[in-house]
Parts: C-alpha cells; sequence; structure tokens
C-alpha cells in the first residue's frame, strides 16, 4: 500500500499545494526542535558549570530567551500545520467530488446503470469524509516525517556520532513493523470499506421501497436486516481500531527501546567521560525527536485507513480511462443517418439482458407517430426505452429524431414509471427548477386534468399526494420538457399504471397531441386505450421477440 497515493497530487491542485506547504512548516518545527534541544542543553551546562564554580551564569536569561522562542516557533508551525490541514481536506473532498460527479456526467447514465448508486453515494458522502484524518493527521506527519527525520540526524551526527549510529541502525525496525501491520490491516480496511457500502445500500433500498414493504406488511424485516448490517460494521470498526491501538503500542515499543539504548550508550560515555555533558544533553533531548515523526506516521496511516480506502476508490474511478459505456449504443450524433431527421430509425435494435435477448427490432416512425410498446410486465419494455435513452448497452442502430450534431440525451424527453418526487412545491417538480414558468406549469397539469395548485407542497417521494396524482405530476413534467425544449422523442414508461380510465384518456390525449406538434411519442404499456390509441405496435413476448404491427400510416 503507497504511502502517498501520486494520482491524488495529480487530480487535485490542493493537495500538491498542500503537501509542499506541510514540508514547510515541518522544516520550521524540526527548527525549532532543534534549537529546543540546544537550548535545554545549554541551560543545563551553564547551570552545572556556575554550581561547580560556584557562579551565577551570565548568559543564562538569554539562552532562556532562546530557548522560549523555539517553544513558540513550534507551537505556531504545529498551529499552521492543523489550519492548513483542515482547509486542505475541506477543498481536496468538494475537488474530489465534483470531479467524480463531472466524470459520471461526461461517461453518461450508461455508467452509472452499471454501478451501486447506494455504494457511489456513501463513498462520494461519508466515505470522503473519512479523508479528514488523512489530511489532518497522516499527511503532515508524512511531510514532517521526511524533513525532520534526515535534518534531525544530521544534527545528532554533529554532536555525537556514536548516537547518530546507534539510531540509524535502530531506526529500521519502525518501518519493518509498519510494513507487517500494514499488511495485516490492508485486507481488513477493505473489507471494512465494503461493509459501510453494504450498510448505505441496505438501507437506501429499505427508503426507496418503503411505501411497496408497508403496504405488505414487510417494513418491520428491515429493522432487523440493518441491523444486523449496522451490527456487522461496528464490529469491524472496533476491530480496525483495536488494531490501530495494537499498532501504535508496537511502533511506541519499538521506538522506546531504540532510544533506550542511545540513552544508556551516552550515561557509559559520561561515566567515563569521553562524552561532554552539553553533547549528552543536546542528544538525549534529539534522540526521541528523531524516532517520533517516523512512529507516528506509521500510527496515524493506519488511523487513516477509511480515508484511503475511500480516496482509492475515488481515484480509481477519476483515473480510469474508460469512455462513456453507452456511447457506441446511445441515440445521440450517431452518423449521416442524422441527416434524416425527421424519424425515429431501428435498425437490428437487440437488447442484451441477464435473462432474456430483446429484439431485433426494425422501425422506422416519423414525426407525428405514436408507438405503443406493449407486453407483459417484465418481458423488456423499460429496456427498450432504456436502449433509446442510450443508457442500456445494446446492438444495432438508433437515430433520433433533431437536428444533426445535438446530443441525443438533449432531443430526448423520458418519464419514468416511478414518479420520482422531489421535496418541494408541485410547479419545482413540474419543472425540475426553483423558478419554474408557472403558467407552463399550469397548461402541463392541466393537460393531465389536475387542478393542483403549483405552489402546493410536496414531500419527499410524493407525500401529500395520491399514488395517481404522483404519476399525473411526472408526466406534466414531460410535457413541460417537451414544450419548452421541443424534443423530437418522448418516451413514456407506463404512464397510465395508477390511473383511471378518465384520467388515462387524458394522459393518452396529451400523448396524441405531442405526436401531433411534431414529435414521436414512444409509450411502455399494457393497457388496452393506451395500445388501441397507437399508430404503430411494437408487441414484445416473454421469449423477448419483437412483432411490429402497424395500426396507421403517419405521413412523414
Amino acid at each position: 500500500m503507497k504511502p502517498l497515493d501520486p494520482r491524488l497530487l495529480r487530480l487535485s491542485r490542493t493537495a500538491r499545494g498542500f503537501v509542499l506547504a506541510a514540508a514547510g512548516t515541518g522544516a520550521v518545527r524540526t527548527t525549532a526542535t532543534t534549537g529546543i534541544a540546544w537550548g535545554i542543553a545549554a541551560a543545563v551546562t551553564q547551570v552545572v558549570d556556575a554550581v561547580r564554580s560556584g557562579q551565577v551564569p551570565t548568559t543564562f536569561g538569554g539562552t532562556l530567551a532562546v530557548l522560549g522562542a523555539a517553544f513558540l516557533l513550534r507551537a505556531v508551525a504545529a498551529w499552521a500545520t492543523d489550519d492548513l490541514a483542515t482547509r486542505a481536506g475541506a477543498r481536496v473532498k468538494s475537488e474530489l467530488r465534483a470531479a467524480v460527479l463531472r466524470r459520471a456526467a461526461d461517461r453518461g447514465p450508461g455508467w452509472l446503470a452499471g454501478r451501486s448508486s447506494a455504494g457511489f453515494a456513501t463513498t462520494l458522502g461519508p466515505g470522503l469524509d473519512a479523508l479528514d484524518a488523512y489530511f489532518g493527521r497522516y499527511l503532515p506527519q508524512l511531510a514532517l516525517t521526511a524533513v525532520a527525520t534526515p535534518v534531525l540526524l544530521v544534527a545528532i551526527a554533529l554532536g555525537d556520532l556514536t548516537s547518530a549510529i546507534v539510531i540509524v541502525c535502530a531506526m529500521p525496525v519502525i518501518p519493518v513493523f509498519m510494513i507487517l501491520i500494514g499488511l495485516a490491516t490492508q485486507t481488513l480496511q477493505r473489507r471494512q470499506a465494503d461493509a459501510l457500502a453494504r450498510l448505505g445500500g441496505a438501507f437506501t433500498e429499505a427508503v426507496e421501497g418503503l411505501a411497496t414493504l408497508k403496504v405488505f406488511g414487510r417494513a418491520r424485516r428491515q429493522v432487523g436486516r440493518i441491523g444486523r448490517v449496522t451490527d456487522e460494521y461496528r464490529r469491524g470498526t472496533l476491530g480496525v481500531l483495536r488494531l490501530s491501538f495494537v499498532s501504535g503500542f508496537a511502533l511506541e515499543l519499538a521506538a522506546s527501546l531504540s532510544v533506550a539504548l542511545v540513552a544508556v550508550s551516552i550515561g557509559i560515555r559520561l561515566v567515563d567521560g569521553s562524552l561532554g555533558l552539553g553533547a549528552a544533553m543536546f542528544v538525549l533531548v534529539l534522540a526521541p525527536e528523531a524516532f517520533a515523526p517516523l512512529r507516528q506516521v506509521g500510527a496515524d496511516f493506519h488511523a487513516a485507513q477509511d480515508g484511503v480506502e475511500a480516496s482509492r476508490t475515488v481515484l480509481d474511478v477519476l483515473d480510469d480511462p474508460q469512455r462513456d459505456t453507452s456511447d457506441a449504443s446511445a441515440p445521440a450524433a450517431r452518423s449521416a443517418d442524422d441527416a434524416a431527421a425527421d424519424a425515429l430509425v431501428l435498425r437490428g435494435l437487440t437488447v442484451h439482458r441477464p435473462d432474456v435477448v430483446v429484439g431485433p427490432v426494425d422501425l422506422t416512425a416519423p414525426v407525428g407517430t405514436v408507438v405503443a410498446v406493449a407486453g407483459p410486465s417484465g418481458s423488456g419494455k423499460s429496456s427498450l426505452l432504456a436502449a433509446l435513452r442510450g443508457v442500456l448497452p445494446h446492438d444495432g442502430t438508433v437515430v433520433v429524431p433533431g437536428a444533426a450534431g445535438t446530443p441525443g440525451t438533449e432531443r430526448t424527453t423520458w418519464v419514468d414509471q416511478r414518479p420520482r418526487l422531489v421535496r418541494g412545491t408541485v410547479a419545482e417538480n413540474v419543472a425540475l427548477s426553483a423558478t419554474p414558468d408557472v403558467e407552463r406549469v399550469r397548461t402541463a397539469l392541466g393537460a393531465v386534468g389536475l387542478g393542483l395548485e403549483p405552489g402546493l407542497p410536496v414531500g419527499s417521494g410524493g407525500t401529500g399526494l395520491s399514488g395517481g396524482q404522483a404519476q399525473r405530476v411526472a408526466v406534466a413534467r414531460g410535457l413541460y420538457r417537451a414544450a419548452a425544449r421541443r424534443t423530437p422523442l418522448v418516451l413514456l414508461d407506463e404512464p397510465t399504471s395508477a390511473l383511471d380510465a378518465e384520467s388515462e384518456s387524458l394522459v393518452v390525449a396529451a400523448a396524441r397531441r405531442l405526436a401531433d406538434d411534431g414529435a414521436v411519442v414512444v409509450v411502455a404499456s399494457h393497457r388496452r386505450a393506451v395500445i388501441a390509441a397507437a399508430d404503430v405496435v411494437a408487441t414484445v413476448d416473454p421469449s423477448g421477440a419483437v412483432t411490429i404491427r402497424t395500426a396507421r400510416v403517419v405521413s412523414a
């Protein structure tokens, strides 16, 4: 496991600046520490010499002033390091989160569809929060170790070469302990990161399906499930803490024994007169300081492993050269076929699912066409719509109507079969904006037979609305976008599954008006009224085969 991932420095300018700043404050701290050792040695020597001669040391006050200034300088440098670490940690987390979100947007929804949304959110949220310990403790100590260790060894060698040799011979024991402990903790830390992702996934799934669970009386069972995952994570956390404490003890023991060897050597040579008191005091003060950075960096490294694992996951995402997995299949800027911008063209469209292959589909639907994708639940209707949106890899060609060179996602309006409403007003949910066009919102709501006030508050998940109202708000959202952006392709996934016959007829009429206004409307549904109103019906049977039936020919 690398002490410092070079990708972090390459991808984060703040991290690069912080490492340099931490090295600078480390140099100041090392200088102050050397000054403290010299001040203590000089003060003790002056006092001893004065006692022996029966005089008062004349330079004692100046020595104490230098000693006090050195202590103050080290305290200021330590404060500056902590302040820089706090600021850098916050900025680097912000930079990494923004970079990952930009990369996810660049790669498209197809790339996101292949990842766990709960695990992804957990990594970007509490996972990256663990970088506080990484930047607040480990990186400053690593920079201090890189600067302080060689400088202090040189200072000790100038005071007493024998003690420097003893320290150099004993110092490798600490890195050996660090490597052995690191090998032992690596698997444990990764297991802990996986446990956090499972915990986040379990909680997210329970919240998303809470309404369904309550309907079937299964909500209470999720308490036990989340409790088990939480307990697993708690036990893992305690295990990591135990190992961190043990590693700290092992490093402390190794450093203490090494300092003891130096102290014994100095004591023997003081007795036989081969080493002066000043040099002995100087080396005795600096010897623990020479071991302290290396010892502390090992302890902090293990304590900051949660952040190391989270940053590794994020850096793997940012450093992965893979492009958008849907680029080869998304309906955007496909080819010269875009010149025929007046039709939805499917050539050999085939979607591979784990349980069945849906397709192939060959279809040309000019603008003004309503296409119904029919079939039983689970046959693959939503998968075909996902392929048209470009979020599901597929074989074959998809050409979306619209201006040549315009991305397919900008030419498409999509209404999911789940409303996915957020906390806010009805207008904000329809427009997906904090500043909606209220009149256009009223028009969209009226088109689906909803007399709700645009300013009516809505809770997360559509709390405060019935199931049918929430579904019609979602359809109104699609009508709003289609009208605002004049998208030539409108995809509706089961838009009437929770509606009565009267409301369903309004939605069908709205879909027809969209087609008459110059769009291709594709509706996935198993409702007879929707299928009967379509110009083209693509029926998907349970085996995945698709049959095209033309009910009414639409002129291009």
